[in-house]
Protein backbone atom coordinates (compact mmCIF):
# COMPACT_ATOMS: atom_id res chain seq x y z
CA UNK A 1 0.00 0.00 0.00
CA UNK A 2 2.55 2.47 0.75
CA UNK A 3 5.32 1.10 -1.63
CA UNK A 4 6.77 4.39 -2.50
CA UNK A 5 8.28 4.59 1.41
CA UNK A 6 11.80 3.52 1.75
CA UNK A 7 13.99 3.05 4.42
CA UNK A 8 16.00 6.00 3.08
CA UNK A 9 13.30 8.34 3.50
CA UNK A 10 12.95 7.44 7.43
CA UNK A 11 16.90 7.86 7.32
CA UNK A 12 16.67 11.01 5.94
CA UNK A 13 13.78 12.86 7.06
CA UNK A 14 15.18 11.55 10.60
CA UNK A 15 18.61 13.21 10.52
CA UNK A 16 17.06 16.18 9.13
CA UNK A 17 14.48 16.46 12.45
CA UNK A 18 17.51 15.44 14.10
CA UNK A 19 19.88 17.87 12.88
CA UNK A 20 17.02 20.69 12.60
CA UNK A 21 18.40 21.24 9.32
CA UNK A 22 19.51 20.30 5.89
CA UNK A 23 22.48 21.64 5.87
CA UNK A 24 23.70 19.54 8.89
CA UNK A 25 21.76 16.42 7.96
CA UNK A 26 23.32 16.09 4.34
CA UNK A 27 27.17 16.63 5.72
CA UNK A 28 25.99 13.95 8.24
CA UNK A 29 24.55 11.28 5.68
CA UNK A 30 26.73 12.54 3.14
CA UNK A 31 24.34 13.16 0.34
CA UNK A 32 23.62 16.64 -1.60
CA UNK A 33 21.11 18.92 0.00
CA UNK A 34 19.05 19.19 -2.81
CA UNK A 35 18.41 15.72 -3.24
CA UNK A 36 18.01 15.37 0.65
CA UNK A 37 15.26 18.19 -0.39
CA UNK A 38 13.78 16.37 -3.07
CA UNK A 39 13.20 13.22 -0.93
CA UNK A 40 11.62 15.03 2.18
CA UNK A 41 9.20 16.66 0.01
CA UNK A 42 7.81 13.45 -1.75
CA UNK A 43 7.77 11.67 1.08
CA UNK A 44 5.23 14.29 3.09
CA UNK A 45 3.10 15.00 -0.12
CA UNK A 46 3.00 10.89 -0.34
CA UNK A 47 2.18 10.34 3.39
CA UNK A 48 -0.17 13.83 3.11
CA UNK A 49 1.86 15.33 6.48
CA UNK A 50 4.12 17.76 7.54
CA UNK A 51 6.44 16.91 9.75
CA UNK A 52 8.18 20.30 10.28
CA UNK A 53 7.87 23.88 9.06
CA UNK A 54 10.85 26.28 8.09
CA UNK A 55 11.66 29.59 9.88
CA UNK A 56 13.01 32.64 7.93
CA UNK A 57 16.08 31.98 9.18
CA UNK A 58 16.65 28.46 7.69
CA UNK A 59 16.24 26.57 10.65
CA UNK A 60 13.49 24.29 10.90
CA UNK A 61 10.53 23.56 13.49
CA UNK A 62 9.51 20.14 14.00
CA UNK A 63 5.54 19.78 14.41
CA UNK A 64 3.72 17.04 16.49
CA UNK A 65 3.86 14.84 14.10
CA UNK A 66 7.29 14.96 13.27
CA UNK A 67 7.60 14.61 17.09
CA UNK A 68 6.01 11.28 16.64
CA UNK A 69 8.04 10.36 13.62
CA UNK A 70 11.45 10.75 15.21
CA UNK A 71 10.45 8.13 17.76
CA UNK A 72 8.80 6.07 15.35
CA UNK A 73 11.32 6.19 12.53
CA UNK A 74 14.25 4.70 15.23
CA UNK A 75 12.14 2.18 16.10
CA UNK A 76 11.70 1.42 12.53
CA UNK A 77 15.40 1.45 11.56
CA UNK A 78 16.51 -0.60 14.70
CA UNK A 79 14.04 -3.55 13.81
CA UNK A 80 15.28 -3.08 10.04
CA UNK A 81 19.23 -3.96 12.00
CA UNK A 82 17.59 -6.70 14.20
CA UNK A 83 15.75 -8.77 11.29
CA UNK A 84 18.98 -8.10 9.63
CA UNK A 85 20.95 -9.60 12.20
CA UNK A 86 18.36 -12.36 12.94
CA UNK A 87 18.64 -13.69 9.49
CA UNK A 88 22.59 -13.42 9.45
CA UNK A 89 22.86 -15.47 12.45
CA UNK A 90 20.63 -18.20 10.87
CA UNK A 91 22.54 -18.32 7.89
CA UNK A 92 25.29 -19.07 9.90
CA UNK A 93 24.12 -21.52 12.28
CA UNK A 94 24.86 -18.98 15.35
CA UNK A 95 20.59 -19.83 16.50
CA UNK A 96 21.23 -23.53 17.14
CA UNK A 97 20.32 -23.13 20.97
CA UNK A 98 18.93 -20.59 23.30
CA UNK A 99 18.97 -21.19 26.83
CA UNK A 100 16.84 -19.91 28.89
CA UNK A 101 15.33 -19.23 32.37
CA UNK A 102 12.69 -18.33 34.64
CA UNK A 103 11.51 -17.87 38.03
CA UNK A 104 8.43 -19.74 39.34
CA UNK A 105 6.96 -16.16 40.29
CA UNK A 106 6.52 -15.49 36.59
CA UNK A 107 3.37 -16.51 34.88
CA UNK A 108 4.08 -19.59 32.56
CA UNK A 109 1.85 -18.61 30.08
CA UNK A 110 3.75 -15.60 29.42
CA UNK A 111 7.08 -18.02 29.30
CA UNK A 112 5.26 -20.54 26.93
CA UNK A 113 4.64 -17.42 24.90
CA UNK A 114 8.09 -16.26 24.55
CA UNK A 115 9.88 -20.05 23.73
CA UNK A 116 7.22 -20.10 21.23
CA UNK A 117 8.27 -16.70 19.39
CA UNK A 118 11.24 -17.85 19.67
CA UNK A 119 10.62 -21.17 18.05
CA UNK A 120 8.74 -19.38 15.10
CA UNK A 121 12.03 -17.29 14.35
CA UNK A 122 14.20 -20.15 14.21
CA UNK A 123 12.17 -23.27 14.00
CA UNK A 124 15.28 -25.29 14.58
CA UNK A 125 16.80 -23.67 18.31
CA UNK A 126 16.68 -26.38 20.69
CA UNK A 127 15.56 -24.58 23.78
CA UNK A 128 17.09 -25.27 27.10
CA UNK A 129 15.59 -24.20 30.33
CA UNK A 130 16.54 -23.29 34.12
CA UNK A 131 14.23 -21.86 36.98
CA UNK A 132 15.64 -20.41 39.63
CA UNK A 133 14.68 -16.50 41.77
CA UNK A 134 15.24 -13.57 39.98
CA UNK A 135 18.85 -12.71 41.40
CA UNK A 136 20.04 -16.46 40.88
CA UNK A 137 18.89 -15.63 37.18
CA UNK A 138 20.46 -12.65 36.84
CA UNK A 139 23.30 -13.80 37.58
CA UNK A 140 23.86 -16.51 35.40
CA UNK A 141 22.89 -14.20 32.63
CA UNK A 142 25.98 -12.00 33.72
CA UNK A 143 28.11 -14.86 33.92
CA UNK A 144 26.74 -16.01 30.19
CA UNK A 145 25.47 -19.43 31.29
CA UNK A 146 21.86 -17.79 30.79
CA UNK A 147 21.14 -16.14 27.30
CA UNK A 148 18.14 -14.51 29.26
CA UNK A 149 15.51 -14.56 31.85
CA UNK A 150 11.83 -14.08 32.15
CA UNK A 151 11.93 -12.50 35.97
CA UNK A 152 9.78 -10.33 38.42
CA UNK A 153 11.55 -6.98 39.01
CA UNK A 154 13.36 -4.64 40.72
CA UNK A 155 16.22 -6.26 39.07
CA UNK A 156 19.33 -3.40 38.32
CA UNK A 157 22.89 -4.17 36.59
CA UNK A 158 24.35 -1.80 34.12
CA UNK A 159 25.39 -4.92 31.83
CA UNK A 160 21.72 -5.86 31.81
CA UNK A 161 19.41 -4.73 29.34
CA UNK A 162 15.56 -4.72 31.24
CA UNK A 163 12.65 -4.97 29.26
CA UNK A 164 9.06 -4.40 30.99
CA UNK A 165 6.92 -6.73 29.68
CA UNK A 166 3.56 -6.76 32.17
CA UNK A 167 2.36 -6.07 35.27
CA UNK A 168 -0.34 -7.44 37.22
CA UNK A 169 -2.45 -6.48 40.09
CA UNK A 170 -1.39 -8.21 43.59
CA UNK A 171 -4.81 -9.28 44.81
CA UNK A 172 -5.18 -10.76 48.58
CA UNK A 173 -5.53 -15.14 48.26
CA UNK A 174 -8.09 -16.22 51.42
CA UNK A 175 -10.33 -19.05 51.85
CA UNK A 176 -13.73 -19.27 49.98
CA UNK A 177 -15.07 -19.59 53.53
CA UNK A 178 -13.01 -16.35 54.78
CA UNK A 179 -15.44 -13.88 56.46
CA UNK A 180 -14.00 -11.38 54.55
CA UNK A 181 -14.49 -13.26 51.07
CA UNK A 182 -18.19 -11.85 51.45
CA UNK A 183 -16.72 -8.14 50.53
CA UNK A 184 -16.28 -7.07 47.09
CA UNK A 185 -12.86 -5.63 47.98
CA UNK A 186 -10.39 -5.52 51.58
CA UNK A 187 -9.39 -2.84 53.07
CA UNK A 188 -5.96 -2.32 54.44
CA UNK A 189 -7.12 -2.33 58.07
CA UNK A 190 -8.61 -5.70 57.58
CA UNK A 191 -5.43 -7.33 56.67
CA UNK A 192 -3.76 -6.17 60.12
CA UNK A 193 -2.97 -10.03 61.64
CA UNK A 194 -4.27 -11.33 58.64
CA UNK A 195 -2.06 -11.17 56.09
CA UNK A 196 0.23 -14.16 57.28
CA UNK A 197 1.33 -16.34 54.37
CA UNK A 198 4.42 -14.89 52.95
CA UNK A 199 7.15 -15.73 50.71
CA UNK A 200 10.21 -16.04 52.16
CA UNK A 201 12.70 -12.87 52.29
CA UNK A 202 15.68 -14.82 50.46
CA UNK A 203 13.58 -15.30 47.06
CA UNK A 204 14.60 -11.61 46.57
CA UNK A 205 15.42 -9.25 49.17
CA UNK A 206 15.11 -5.84 47.04
CA UNK A 207 11.52 -6.37 46.08
CA UNK A 208 10.68 -7.86 49.55
CA UNK A 209 11.99 -4.70 50.83
CA UNK A 210 9.62 -2.88 48.48
CA UNK A 211 6.78 -4.67 49.57
CA UNK A 212 7.33 -4.18 53.35
CA UNK A 213 7.31 -0.25 52.67
CA UNK A 214 3.93 -0.13 50.88
CA UNK A 215 2.67 -1.82 53.85
CA UNK A 216 3.46 0.46 56.08
CA UNK A 217 2.48 3.16 53.81
CA UNK A 218 -1.06 1.27 53.83
CA UNK A 219 -1.32 1.18 57.80
CA UNK A 220 -0.45 -2.70 57.87
CA UNK A 221 2.32 -4.37 59.83
CA UNK A 222 3.57 -7.56 59.72
CA UNK A 223 5.07 -9.39 62.79
CA UNK A 224 4.39 -13.11 62.73
CA UNK A 225 3.76 -15.23 59.37
CA UNK A 226 4.32 -18.41 57.61
CA UNK A 227 6.77 -18.54 54.87
CA UNK A 228 6.50 -20.28 51.29
CA UNK A 229 9.05 -20.35 48.70
CA UNK A 230 6.54 -21.45 45.37
CA UNK A 231 3.38 -20.23 45.11
CA UNK A 232 1.99 -23.94 45.27
CA UNK A 233 3.06 -23.56 48.94
CA UNK A 234 1.63 -19.95 49.64
CA UNK A 235 -1.93 -21.81 48.48
CA UNK A 236 -1.39 -24.79 50.11
CA UNK A 237 -0.61 -22.53 53.80
CA UNK A 238 -3.69 -20.21 53.21
CA UNK A 239 -5.94 -23.68 52.37
CA UNK A 240 -4.46 -25.25 55.76
CA UNK A 241 -5.75 -22.02 57.35
CA UNK A 242 -2.64 -20.19 58.11
CA UNK A 243 -3.68 -17.01 57.05
CA UNK A 244 -4.37 -14.66 54.37
CA UNK A 245 -1.90 -14.06 51.26
CA UNK A 246 -0.88 -11.75 48.29
CA UNK A 247 -0.75 -13.28 44.81
CA UNK A 248 -1.10 -11.98 41.22
CA UNK A 249 -3.99 -11.76 39.66
CA UNK A 250 -4.75 -14.12 37.47
CA UNK A 251 -3.23 -17.11 39.03
CA UNK A 252 -4.77 -20.04 39.04
CA UNK A 253 -6.54 -20.99 42.32
CA UNK A 254 -6.64 -24.27 44.49
CA UNK A 255 -10.97 -24.86 44.67
CA UNK A 256 -11.32 -24.10 48.22
CA UNK A 257 -9.76 -21.12 47.58
CA UNK A 258 -11.12 -17.06 46.09
CA UNK A 259 -9.04 -13.84 45.71
CA UNK A 260 -10.25 -10.10 46.31
CA UNK A 261 -8.67 -6.93 45.73
CA UNK A 262 -7.40 -4.75 47.93
CA UNK A 263 -9.28 -1.37 48.24
CA UNK A 264 -7.22 1.89 47.77
CA UNK A 265 -3.97 0.60 46.35
CA UNK A 266 -2.08 -0.02 43.37
CA UNK A 267 0.50 -2.95 44.04
CA UNK A 268 1.98 -5.24 41.28
CA UNK A 269 3.80 -7.65 40.21
CA UNK A 270 6.38 -6.66 37.10
CA UNK A 271 7.54 -9.28 34.87
CA UNK A 272 10.62 -8.32 32.65
CA UNK A 273 13.21 -10.20 30.41
CA UNK A 274 16.55 -9.49 30.76
CA UNK A 275 19.96 -10.39 28.69
CA UNK A 276 23.33 -9.14 28.87
CA UNK A 277 23.84 -5.37 26.81
CA UNK A 278 26.94 -6.25 25.01
CA UNK A 279 27.14 -10.01 24.08
CA UNK A 280 23.51 -11.81 23.90
CA UNK A 281 21.63 -14.11 21.11
CA UNK A 282 20.86 -12.21 17.87
CA UNK A 283 17.47 -12.79 17.83
CA UNK A 284 16.39 -11.72 21.44
CA UNK A 285 15.74 -7.88 20.90
CA UNK A 286 13.11 -9.26 17.59
CA UNK A 287 11.89 -11.76 19.95
CA UNK A 288 11.14 -9.28 22.72
CA UNK A 289 9.45 -6.37 20.63
CA UNK A 290 7.24 -9.75 18.85
CA UNK A 291 6.36 -10.13 22.59
CA UNK A 292 5.39 -7.03 23.69
CA UNK A 293 3.45 -6.62 20.32
CA UNK A 294 1.48 -9.42 21.18
CA UNK A 295 0.96 -8.39 24.99
CA UNK A 296 -0.27 -4.97 23.48
CA UNK A 297 -2.81 -6.80 20.94
CA UNK A 298 -4.03 -9.00 24.33
CA UNK A 299 -3.40 -7.12 27.40
CA UNK A 300 -4.24 -9.04 30.82
CA UNK A 301 -7.51 -8.03 31.84
CA UNK A 302 -7.05 -6.38 35.58
CA UNK A 303 -3.78 -5.37 35.25
CA UNK A 304 -3.77 -1.58 36.48
CA UNK A 305 -1.27 -0.27 34.46
CA UNK A 306 2.39 -1.17 33.10
CA UNK A 307 4.90 -0.28 35.34
CA UNK A 308 8.33 1.80 33.48
CA UNK A 309 11.59 0.47 34.42
CA UNK A 310 14.80 2.53 34.74
CA UNK A 311 16.79 -0.28 32.33
CA UNK A 312 13.59 -0.99 30.13
CA UNK A 313 15.08 0.83 26.50
CA UNK A 314 12.12 -0.28 23.68
CA UNK A 315 9.48 2.54 22.83
CA UNK A 316 7.41 -0.14 21.44
CA UNK A 317 5.24 -0.75 24.01
CA UNK A 318 2.85 1.88 25.15
CA UNK A 319 2.78 2.66 28.86
CA UNK A 320 0.15 4.11 31.09
CA UNK A 321 0.25 6.39 33.60
CA UNK A 322 0.70 4.48 36.62
CA UNK A 323 0.38 5.35 40.36
CA UNK A 324 3.93 6.32 42.70
CA UNK A 325 3.91 3.31 45.04
CA UNK A 326 3.88 -0.28 43.11
CA UNK A 327 5.28 -3.27 43.99
CA UNK A 328 7.72 -4.26 40.90
CA UNK A 329 7.63 -7.87 40.49
CA UNK A 330 6.22 -10.84 41.01
CA UNK A 331 8.96 -11.60 43.18
CA UNK A 332 8.00 -8.94 44.83
CA UNK A 333 5.18 -10.90 45.52
CA UNK A 334 7.64 -13.27 47.24
CA UNK A 335 9.84 -11.12 48.97
CA UNK A 336 7.87 -8.66 49.86
CA UNK A 337 5.20 -10.64 51.60
CA UNK A 338 7.19 -11.06 54.32
CA UNK A 339 7.80 -9.18 57.68
CA UNK A 340 10.84 -7.00 57.91
CA UNK A 341 11.44 -8.34 61.14
CA UNK A 342 9.17 -11.39 61.12
CA UNK A 343 9.39 -14.64 62.65
CA UNK A 344 8.97 -17.69 59.64
CA UNK A 345 6.12 -20.17 61.37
Amino acid sequence: MYDWAEFRHFRYLLAILEKQGFRAAAEDLRTAQPNLSVQARQFQENASIRLYRKTKSGRIRITETGMAFMTLARFLLETRQEVIDTLMALERGELGSLHLGYTSLADPILFRDLCALQKEIAPACQIRLSHGDTVQLGKEVLERSLDAALVTLPIEHPDLRVELLRSDRLVCCLRRDDPLAIKLAIKPHDLQERLSVLFHPDRHPEAHERLLELFTDAGIQIREYSCATHPSELQSLVREGYGIALLREGTTLDDVLTTRPVAGVSWTVDMAIIYRRDTHSKSLPLLVKRLKRNLGLSRVQGSPSRVSNGHATSTAMRRLPQPEKTVSTQLNLLDAMEGKRGKCA
